[in-house]
């Protein structure tokens, strides 16, 4: 399809809506001053490429720009307009909004900022005060994924769980709706969308117990509007809800029994749902079951619907419309809640209107948006779990071994349950009829759990599988096979001859969310601190700036006076820095949203924070009490600490604190949660005194190893600079006063550590 195409495409469109809803649903108000947007202009978004009014850019959420003024040829004199900075070091991966001047973006912990676009003054700051203990519901960072906009007003959700209307001017909560069940580990981190006078949201909570829905509300009173569960009541009885009758006859079937009738069987849908304005309905990527385990979910028996599934419901209404199951009978934790782009493609001569999709169980996607049906899948990704996906059923073809629970065997999966694509933005450009797709390759190892037990509201993981989240592979083989494997790239893919055109390797996991332009650029962030633009037809580097924070979010583009900028927001951060750390990323700071022109002049403070030094006790310990140990944070503490306690200074670093040093600080936060009000819970009816001197145990031999690394570093920096000079012990070297615990132990400058590299030690 070629870029007239597309615009003649999206014109069309934009008069049909325009005429259909202005009649059928008019706003409630007149125009407002600030963020101005309704459904006639959301149609016809093309004609305001200097705003980015929405998800993605436009109800298609291609994260593409129609602005070119940055190009080829001067994208070399783009440089920083101007920086917004944050007030926590916690992941950012909102992409933000601007409309008519006004940049509007999320934050980590929900909270909303406002900027002048063109100057970037803060106009104002909303904090929705999210109690930090929430944090303990939150698989993978406290992170937001962004807002929306419409009538006046903007639309968070909050990690808690609510749904909150902002006034666009003031930054003023005009309501707020709690959207979950509050005695439930749910929580929100995605984008709503708006649309025909809604907000929709979804939420997450899978991997600890939870059951799946989309919520509909008026967008000017709050109101519930439909609601559209992914899993059936587990009593297959009515929920009173729009999903009512396709789940009781249609998925309810496909589960057997087993845990999911206690967890509620998850399938949440934490990031993808979209407006599709070609046909007026909601397209929902549904998430993973809960326990991830099929056998220990529902008895190996069924496909589990609608888990891993594309989903599509009325707009109006929340009916259902039809599904495509992209992981029938889910055992990996693939999710199918990564984002998709709508749009028109050239199919055996005919066009057809299509959803691109790149889960995380590494086949890309084209679906017929109109029936569900599927039209090609290849993988973009290394795959070890299916062989391919026949084209006649559409169903995956799964290689036996790959059921660990069934076969009761260990099986290396890649992906692994971070997925070969995450929520990390993908684009599509009209120009090229390609998609750029961040890639990574993590393999995970998954086993069987003839004696799990399911553990509800504790804030524990419910897994159903041998190993917790963050368990290495069981054997010193796979996990050289694994580190090796280990890797991450920018991909142009055609997703009509299901084909790679190009890629970019970046050497290791360096995921973040993609923008492409007209330009003819493709822009893309990485964990080590740098926003890269690429020529969009062979991906050759043609611009690089380095910054001192990692990058995940995608960036977007606007015009105004006459200038084009780019924004993304910085903050290393996410489930890739808990449980996949690499020392490529920098050491976590607070976040900031990043503004660049062409001759732009602004200068980026340093507010990077260096490494500390590891903490050693001269207490011993038993070979039994640290393998004790090692089982016991793997199980309780990894989800937050880290793989190999490494999370990038995001969250403490166990290895570097001196509260582990000292059993009395120890317990005092481990066990009796002195703490929780930073979001470090006791353990009291989880863990004994016994596990704790374990966990001690841990790490402080963890320390130790870190502490040898250091001082080989050390000597070889100073034999590198010729000092033969004796090296003085920095920062502190043992037991104090307890420190504050959810803030990064500091060091001297030079403080380093090799740590792990990927999710393999």
């Amino acid at each position: 399809m070629k870029s007239t195409d597309y615009i003649r495409r999206v014109r069309s469109i934009a008069l049909a809506l325009g005429l259909t809803l202005g009649l059928a649903h008019a706003d409630a108000a007149p125009a407002a001053e600030y963020a101005r947007v309704n459904a006639e202009r959301l149609a016809a978004a093309e004609k305001e490429p200097g705003n980015w009014m929405t998800s993605g850019g436009s109800y298609y959420e291609a994260h593409y720009s129609a602005l070119d003024k940055i190009n080829q040829t001067n994208v070399s004199q783009l440089g920083l307009a101007w920086v917004g900075d944050f007030d926590t070091n916690r992941g950012q991966q909102a992409t933000p909004l601007v409309v008519d001047g006004v940049l509007y973006t999320s934050t980590a912990w929900s909270k909303v900022f406002a900027y002048d676009a063109a100057t970037g003054k803060e106009l104002w700051r909303y904090d929705p005060k999210v109690r930090p203990i929430s944090a303990q519901n939150a698989c993978c960072d406290v992170a937001n994924r962004g807002v929306a906009a419409w009538n006046g007003r903007i639309y968070v959700g909050t990690l808690d769980g609510r749904l909150v209307a902002l006034d666009a001017k003031t930054g003023k909560e005009v309501w707020s709706q709690q959207t979950v069940d509050q005695t439930k580990p749910y929580t929100i981190t995605g984008q709503p969308r708006a649309f025909k006078g809604k907000v929709v949201i979804g939420n997450a909570g899978a991997e600890f117990g939870v059951r799946g829905y989309v919520t509909a509300y008026d967008a000017e009173t709050g109101k519930q509007a439909w609601r559209f569960y992914l899993t059936p009541n587990p009593n297959n009885e009515p929920d009173g809800a729009a999903s009512d009758k396709v789940l009781m006859n249609v998925a309810y079937p496909t589960w057997g029994d087993g845990v999911w009738k206690q967890s509620g069987g998850g399938g949440t849908a934490w990031d993808a749902i979209l407006y599709d304005p070609d046909f007026d309905q909601v397209i929902i990527g549904g998430g993973n079951g809960s326990p991830w385990s099929w056998k220990t979910r529902s008895g190996a028996k069924g496909d589990d619907l609608f888990l891993g599934s594309v989903v599509a419901v009325d707009a109006n209404t929340g009916e259902y419309r039809w599904h495509y199951q992209e992981t029938p009978a889910d055992d990996w934790d693939y999710t199918s809640s990564q984002p998709i782009i709508l749009t028109d493609l050239a199919i055996d001569g005919a066009k057809r209107k299509v959803a691109l999709h790149a889960p995380k169980n590494g086949f890309f996607y084209v679906i017929d948006r109109q029936n569900g049906k599927l039209v090609s899948a290849e993988k973009f990704a290394v795959v070890n779990w299916a062989s391919g996906i026949d084209k006649t059923t559409g169903r995956p073809i799964v290689y036996p071994q790959a059921r660990y629970g069934v076969n009761n065997t260990d099986f290396l999966a890649t992906p692994g349950s971070t997925g070969a694509h995450n929520w990390h933005p993908m684009a599509f450009s009209p120009k090229t009829n390609l998609v750029y797709l961040p890639v990574q390759n993590i393999p995970y190892g998954y086993k069987d759990n003839p004696n799990y037990k399911y553990k509800g509201g504790d804030g524990s993981y419910n897994l159903g599988t041998g190993s917790a989240r963050n368990t290495p592979p069981f054997n010193e083989s796979d996990r050289k096979v694994g580190a090796l494997q280990t890797e991450g790239y920018l991909l142009a893919w055609d997703p009509i001859r299901q084909a790679e055109v190009w890629r970019v390797n970046h050497g290791a996991v360096s995921s973040a969310g993609v923008l492409a332009t007209a330009g003819d650029l493709v822009f893309q962030g990485t964990a080590d601190g740098r926003l890269v633009a690429y020529r969009s037809d062979n991906g050759q580097k043609v611009w690089s700036w380095q910054g001192f924070d990692g990058i995940v979010a995608g960036a977007m583009s606007y015009m105004l006076n006459g200038e084009q900028y780019i924004a993304v927001l910085s903050g290393y951060g996410g489930a890739n820095a808990i449980h996949v750390p690499f020392t490529s990323a920098k050491a976590a700071t607070n976040g900031r949203v990043l503004v660049f022109k062409l001759g732009g002049t602004a200068k980026l403070a340093d507010n990077s924070k260096p490494y500390g030094p590891a903490i050693v006790s001269p207490e011993t310990f038993t070979p039994a009490q640290i393998a004790i140990g090692e089982k016991l944070y793997y199980s309780n503490c990894a989800s937050c600490h880290g793989k190999g306690m490494n999370t990038n200074n995001m969250l403490p670093d166990l290895r570097r604190s001196m509260v582990p040093s000292n059993r009395e600080t120890f317990n005092a936060i481990v066990l009796k949660g002195v703490l929780e009000d930073r979001g470090m819970k006791g353990w009291a009816s989880t863990l004994s005194a016994d596990d704790t001197e374990a966990l001690r145990a841990y790490i402080q031999s963890t320390a130790k190893v870190l502490e040898a690394d250091q001082a080989v570093e050390k000597q070889a920096m100073q034999k590198a600079s010729g000092s033969t000079r004796p090296s003085v012990p920095s920062g502190p070297t043992g037991p104090s006063a307890m420190p504050v615990i959810n803030q990064p132990q500091s060091a001297p400058a030079g403080a380093a550590s090799r740590g792990p590299v990927g999710i393999f030690p």
